[in-house]
């Protein structure tokens, strides 16, 4: 691992003891000093002094910065994750995807997305549980129930699609308690998460066209459909995940078939019915924060020993 020269000045505390010339122990590993010189690069030595005046050369890798060295082991990865059966806690799996849009073809994935739900000591620990679990080679990501919570809170577009997939194959009495709930989560955010990360992404699209010539189609089409997702969600209340009627026109931008000013053309038109949408929905400012947090509480309650 590459490391950045320490500034002189840096308190540091060494991993190995300091010795005299004699053989003398004038300093046990785990000494406090502070970087009196310090090399031009990785290679060469550092100069620590130490309280009582006496100097030592020490490498890098012999010296750990002080405010790291208090830190370490908290917050740290848990030594025994590799015994933990994070997936056993998933409370919620679904296919999202291609699959869950009805735009799928004979080489698409199927992509799980969902839900773990850790007992609380694991999440009281010190180390803490991760965030998302990711098994790339199956096309699987879950996260854990907080984390999906608030990205849903956020209208994160994947998040929300996930509650709304007519694609589920696993959701335990506290999913289907979650997803009893899921209008909870809809509110007028949506107009700005979805729109702020199509005009980007077009940007984005529009640059590549000029600079090579060609774009990602792909995910041009997917940037249409979320707008088209969006309308609906504030127009009806639900958030659509299936395309319906919009198949056949998707699938030819993503085959390149349709000009690049007619799918501009579309996407302006798109954002214009989106603003008529966010102008006359019945959706709250925001969502329902209270709801969703008594969920919470009551989730981690029952992962309580």
């Amino acid at each position: 691992m590459m490391h950045l020269i320490i500034p002189t000045g840096t308190q540091v505390v060494t991993r190995t003891e300091l010795r005299s010339a004699t053989g003398e122990l004038l300093h046990a590993a785990g000494s406090v000093g502070v970087i009196v010189e310090a090399p031009l690069d990785g290679t060469h030595s550092y100069r620590v002094r130490f309280a009582d005046g006496t100097e030592g050369a020490f490498s890098r890798q012999q010296l750990s910065l002080l405010k790291q060295f208090k830190g370490e082991g908290i917050g740290a990865e848990n030594p025994h994750a590799a015994e933990i059966d994070y997936y056993s806690f998933v409370i919620y799996r679904c296919v999202v995807g291609s699959r869950a849009y009805g735009l799928e073809g004979e080489e698409s994935d199927t992509d799980r997305r969902g839900i773990y739900l850790p007992p609380a000591e694991l999440h009281w620990s010190l180390y803490g549980v991760p965030e998302q679990l990711e098994n790339p080679e199956n096309e699987e990501a879950y996260w854990e129930l907080q984390k999906f919570l608030v990205l849903a809170l956020k209208a994160n577009p994947n998040i929300l699609e996930c509650l709304y997939t007519p694609l589920v194959e696993l959701a335990t009495p506290l999913a289907q308690e979650l997803l009893a709930i899921r209008e909870s989560f809809l509110s007028k955010v949506i107009y700005q998460t979805y729109n702020g990360y199509v005009m980007s992404q077009f940007k984005k699209l529009e640059q590549d066209l000029r600079a090579r010539g060609e774009i990602k189609w792909k995910h041009a089409m997917h940037l249409i459909r979320l707008l088209l997702s969006g309308v609906t969600a504030l127009k009806e209340g639900v958030v659509p995940v299936r395309v319906g009627e919009h198949r056949e026109q998707l699938l030819a931008i993503k085959r390149g078939e349709l000009p690049w000013a007619e799918v501009n053309t579309w996407r302006l038109s798109l954002h214009k019915e989106f603003d008529a949408a966010y102008a006359a929905t019945k959706l709250p400012e925001r969502p329902d924060y209270e709801k969703v947090n008594t969920f919470l509480v009551r989730a981690r309650g029952t992962m309580v020993r």
